[in-house]
């Protein structure tokens, strides 16, 4: 309502000078509030729940997430099991089955996940058609699991779902496993399903595939370097919600001047082929500290949040450039919070953040404006041991 309108509204009466005066003042108290929170206030999410991994237990913690907070609270753990070390993890889309990697054992678990979140195993662990499987993701389809093998040969599985039982069947007659270089780690799908990408550390490169039916097709000129000299271990990957640009996490790139750091590569992502090729000024970050190993991006594709393993007080975030993909540093980033590289993911409702350390799990909600990150009440929350990874059920 402006001056004038709320002028107009005033009845001339006796009384109508104090009225516009009140009238007047209401309104500039609004503006003046409308100004001072630069950062909208976005709408509190459902509560649900969210699943961890704890390698060094061989079990999976149910973890209970309040909506309106972001707080964490442990639920129930599954019983250990020796020799497993559970490490990726990827939860059905109809929220009935929830799948574990467990590198140790070389199988992949099958729990099934019941209207309060606990979790049962069903059956005995599949075979996971692969050695040290490490990474799980699931289709948007939902229709199968992948599953990143990390050895020497490494490959990634493919998997069919059988959305009734939740029972895996490896496509084998489609050429599963799928050669993806040696000792792949990290692995993506983007958001139609269309592309497929892992990240192979200890060569420095990214392995592309297209995807369709369950077949993984290698993408012309793949695999794609990191960075343009080779090297920096390459790790994490995220990518911006239109799938447009592929960054990647470079925990130990060469930098001349203050040696072996870290930084983040950016690529375009060819919407018919999923080949890549570096955004305009990638690397970004050359001097991010001892080097990022998780990314994510938040939900509305604005922010990219980098952390590192070896870091225990910084997070890095950077502005998006929706034009070309560039990275631009905000505002006194790199922030002094408690941090870790475990991993990193954005809660769906797009109010809270979480990063993977060695203590535990630590949360975040974030300015919508400037992507300002604060710590969430409570964070970090132990989970007893270092989490694997983590996965969330909204």
């Amino acid at each position: 309502m402006s001056f004038l309108r709320a002028a107009r509204a005033a009845p001339a009466s006796q009384c109508g000078l104090s009225q516009i005066l009140a009238t007047v003042a209401v309104v500039l108290a609004g503006l003046s509030l409308s100004c001072g929170n630069s950062s909208p206030v976005r709408p509190a999410g459902p509560s649900h729940n969210a699943y961890v991994t704890l390698p060094q237990s061989g079990s999976v913690l149910l973890l209970h997430i309040d909506g309106a907070t972001g707080a964490i609270t442990l639920g129930a753990q599954t019983p250990t099991v020796e020799n497993t070390s559970p490490a990726g993890l990827a939860l059905l889309g109809s929220k009935k089955f929830l799948y574990v990697a467990n590198a140790r054992a070389n199988t992949i678990s099958i729990f099934n996940v019941a209207s309060d979140g606990t979790l049962t195993l069903s059956g005995t662990p599949t075979p996971a058609a692969g050695s040290t499987p490490n990474a799980a993701v699931i289709d948007p389809s939902g229709k199968y699991l992948l599953v990143t093998n990390q050895n020497s040969s490494g490959s990634v599985s493919v998997f069919s779902i059988d959305s009734g039982s939740g029972a895996l069947s490896e496509l084998t007659g489609s050429g599963s496993p799928f050669f993806a270089n040696a000792y792949p780690s990290e692995i993506l799908i983007t958001p139609s399903g269309k592309f497929v990408y892992v990240t192979n550390p200890g060569l420095g490169i990214i392995t592309a595939f297209t995807f369709s039916n369950g077949v993984l097709t290698k993408v012309p000129g793949s695999p794609f370097p990191s960075l343009p000299g080779g090297g920096g271990g390459s790790f994490g990957l995220a990518v911006d919600g239109s799938e447009q640009f592929l960054y990647v996490a470079n925990p130990s790139a060469p930098n001349p001047l203050l040696g072996t750091t870290g930084n983040i590569s950016g690529f375009e992502i060819d919407p018919v082929t999923g080949a890549l090729s570096p955004l305009l000024g990638s690397p970004f970050a050359s001097t991010v500290g001892n080097g990022p190993t998780a990314l994510t991006v938040d939900p509305s594709g604005k922010f990219l949040y980098a952390t590192a393993t070896g870091s225990s007080s910084d997070i890095w975030c950077f502005q998006i450039t929706p034009a070309n993909g560039q990275l631009v540093a905000v505002t006194n980033s790199p922030f002094s919070l408690t941090v870790g590289g475990l991993f990193a993911l954005f809660d769906p409702s797009g109010n809270y953040f979480y990063v993977g350390t060695q203590a535990g799990i630590a949360g975040y909600t974030y300015s919508s404006s400037t992507g300002v990150p604060t710590a969430i009440t409570g964070s970090p929350f132990s989970t007893g041991t270092p989490p694997g990874k983590m996965v969330l059920s909204e």
